[in-house]
């Protein structure tokens, strides 16, 4: 499965049994309970591993937004059983917009999808990439420690 993480939504894109095509699943509405609502959608849909985009600036620098993205994904490794990953996620809403810009929808039409279009982004290039080097891309995840 591949999550494209944003400030209003999360994108999900799940691919085939194979692990060859990635495709839209839906949307999140961040909130109180999409941590839940996310893990439900990864136990649902039978994901062996999870990628979640890594928001980093063009020089490879992280910001505020790939720290959220970073504790999110700690999070959702204590809530999943199937490995988490952080992968980069540089352009794949600006490719995904494009994409949706070829295929005649308006910006305002995007709306609805851009998440899930990056998320289908995300997932397709994470999995074209373990192909090529024949393993998982990203870096793993550890689970969030309890601050208690």
């Amino acid at each position: 499965m591949g999550i494209d993480p944003g400030e209003v939504r999360f994108g999900l894109a799940v691919s085939d049994g194979g692990g060859v095509l990635a495709v839209p699943l839906g949307t999140v509405h961040a909130g109180r309970d999409a941590l839940g609502a996310i893990a439900k959608q990864v136990t649902d849909s039978g994901a062996e591993l999870v990628v979640v985009g890594l928001p980093r600036s063009m020089d490879g620098s992280e910001s505020h937004a790939a720290t959220k993205a970073r504790v999110f994904a700690a999070s959702l490794a204590g809530a999943v059983s199937v490995p988490v990953r952080l992968v980069d996620e540089r352009l794949t809403t600006v490719s995904a917009s494009r994409a949706l810009s070829r295929v005649g929808r308006t910006s305002k039409q995007q709306r609805e999808v851009i998440d899930q279009a990056a998320a289908v982004e995300l997932l397709q290039s994470a999995l074209d990439q373990a192909k090529r080097v024949g393993a998982a891309v990203g870096e793993l995840v550890s689970v969030a420690e309890d601050p208690s």
